[in-house]
This record gives C-alpha cells, sequence and structure tokens, in this order.
C-alpha cells in the first residue's frame, strides 16, 4: 500500500481537521499545552535550542510556543501539503526525504507518520535521526490506542494506518533515547540524565 498522496491534503482538508470547529481534531488550548511541556522538558535538561524544525508543521500552531519558550531561536516549517505552503508559506516537502545542510536542535513530528505506509514510515524514522542533533517530538496514534479505545474514530482520518508503536519504537531507538511523553533525546545530543529519566529497552 502506499502512503498519503499530496491531493488528500487539499483545502477540503484542512476545513474539516482544522477549521471546522464540529469536525476538528485541532484544539489551540490542547497544542498550547504540549507545547509548555515539550519546550520546558527541553529547557529542564538543558538542551540548547537555536534551530527548529517542525516538519508536518500544519497551521503552524507549534510557532507560538517555540517562540515563547526559546527567545531567538530560528522556526522553519515544512508541509507536504501544496495548500498550505501556499497559504503559510511554508517550504513543501516529507519527512520522508527532507534533508538540511545542518541537523536541527529541536524537530516536531506531530500526526504525520501514520499517513505512511511501513517502508516509507522506516525512511522517515531514520530521516529524523539525521535531521535532530537534541530534542524531537513525535506524535503518532498506534494500532494499540485503537485497541484500546483511545481514539474517536468518527473524528479521526479513517486512512491512517495502524502501524504497532513497537514499529515506531524500533525505529526511533537506532539514533534516540525515549524520555517519555512522545519526548525524545538525540543520541548525539551532550546533556546528562539520571538513569530514570530514559525509558530502558
Amino acid at each position: 500500500m502506499q502512503s498519503a498522496s499530496e491531493q488528500w491534503f487539499d483545502e477540503a482538508y484542512y476545513q474539516r481537521f482544522y477549521f471546522d470547529k464540529k469536525t476538528s481534531v485541532i484544539d489551540v488550548e490542547h497544542s498550547r499545552r504540549l507545547g509548555a511541556f515539550v519546550c520546558s522538558y527541553l529547557v529542564y535538561l538543558r538542551v540548547p535550542v537555536a534551530r527548529v524544525l517542525d516538519v508536518g508543521c500544519g497551521i503552524g500552531l507549534w510557532k507560538e510556543a517555540v517562540s515563547q519558550h526559546f527567545p531567538g531561536a530560528s522556526y522553519h516549517g515544512v508541509e507536504f501539503s501544496s495548500y498550505l505552503c501556499g497559504r503559510y508559506g511554508w517550504e513543501q516537502g516529507s519527512v520522508v526525504d527532507y534533508r538540511s545542510d545542518e541537523p536541527f536542535d529541536l524537530v516536531i513530528c506531530q500526526g504525520v507518520l501514520p499517513y505512511l505506509s511501513a517502508s516509507d514510515l522506516k525512511l522517515a524514522l531514520e530521516n529524523l535521526g539525521r535531521l535532530s542533533r537534541g530534542g524531537l517530538y513525535v506524535e503518532a496514534v498506534s494500532r494499540e490506542d485503537y485497541e484500546r479505545g483511545v481514539i474517536d474514530e468518527d473524528l479521526t482520518d479513517a486512512r491512517l494506518y495502524r502501524h504497532r508503536a513497537a514499529l515506531y519504537r524500533r525505529g526511533l531507538a537506532l539514533n534516540f533515547h525515549e524520555l517519555g511523553g512522545g519526548v525524545w533525546v538525540s543520541q548525539r545530543c551532550e546533556v546528562p540524565m539520571f538513569e530514570l529519566e530514559c525509558k530502558q529497552d
């Protein structure tokens, strides 16, 4: 099976999942709390953040949290959707193969990975390892979330792949330490952490 087509992410898609209050999966207040949590955790760990990549940035909800918690840091939005790139000025690209001359201190990848086939997901997880030299935030629903009834299937895009959580973790563990709450830190990032701050395999 193929990964999501760029044509899926048109104006109608964002109207349904972002702008229509009846069907939106985006809660601005939730985004603020999430951004505060992730950024504050990295500040606590003393991960230096000067360059931020939001890959699959959508309408740019993370931009506010980044500017608030990392004043002076650059925020770079990358989007698969040509519609959003035209509307917001993001760079068009995919987490599967996006490249940068210099890695980023924080990479955000929210709600993107479940749109990828297993083969593209493997490439994307490897690419995240290249793109981040510091923190990483990943949000991706897994098959277990559906099995446990955590997902509101009336609001969730039915086209998402239901990959096992272990598939995500195996791919990310090649380059990152899992800290919990969707936060990971690159193995290249030399910050001291207690043993219990990192999830063990």
